[in-house]
């Protein structure tokens, strides 16, 4: 058995409705831009050839109904609500038939974001790190497996801010499907099991402070809800 200097960080993973088992997060992939009303209204135009991407670290992981502590270093926390996928089985270089049978189930996410310091790093051309990959930004509700929730299209997807509708749109409203996603990230990943991809949020993004609740859903997928807590 190897030995380690320290404790190994924690497995962070996401119930599966039915399941007693939970699915363990190894990658979290992200879909920028794919719908058309949130490219405009973030002034920027819809690249329609090719999604593109930003990644989350496995320990921004954090379950629906949890409070986050408004994060250090900005003063323009967003939400952006999100249908979010799980892989199932490794796909690498797929099409987009096979990209589609990989998917293990689905789900509600919010990817929370810096805005400040992800326009920062546009701004002088720097990665989005600090924007995007942040403590407790990648929230899950449980997962729900793909064929209880069969073709995506119809689902609306929506957000709410102390009850008030900040987003409302359906997922037929994305641009890259979810098999084109999928089939194009495999292109220069082998997706696997513990792999999660968030497929891009509608118009309506904006901030929040702390004492703020956030709930959002899309049909036939289990809500999600998270508080904004004050700073630490």
């Amino acid at each position: 058995m190897t030995d380690y200097l320290f404790e190994p960080p924690e497995v962070h993973s996401i119930p599966v409705r039915g399941e007693a088992a939970e699915y363990p997060v190894s990658r979290i992939f992200c879909v920028g831009r794919n719908y058309a009303a949130h490219a405009a209204e973030m002034g920027v135009e819809v690249d329609r050839e090719a999604p593109f991407y930003f990644t989350k670290s496995p320990q921004a992981t954090l379950a629906s109904g949890a409070t986050l502590p408004y994060p250090p270093g900005t003063e323009n926390f967003h939400y952006e609500m999100e249908l979010a996928l799980v892989i199932g089985k490794p796909v690498f270089r797929g099409t987009p038939e096979e990209a589609g049978g990989a998917v293990y189930a689905y789900g509600c996410a919010l990817d929370m974001t810096r805005r400040d310091l992800q326009q920062a790093g546009k701004d002088k051309r720097r990665p989005w790190d600090l924007g995007k990959d942040v403590e407790g930004s990648a929230v899950f509700a449980p997962l729900t497996r793909a064929a209880e929730l069969g073709e995506i299209g119809p689902q609306r997807i929506h957000l709410e801010v102390n009850g008030e509708v900040r987003q409302d749109a359906h997922l037929s409203d994305l641009i890259h499907s979810v098999p084109e996603v999928i089939a194009d990230l495999s292109k220069y990943y082998h997706l696997e099991p513990g792999d999660v991809i968030l497929t891009g949020t509608p118009a309506g993004v904006g901030a929040v402070v702390a004492g703020d609740r956030i709930t959002g859903g899309i049909d036939g997928l289990d809500p999600i809800a998270l508080t904004i807590g004050p700073a630490e």
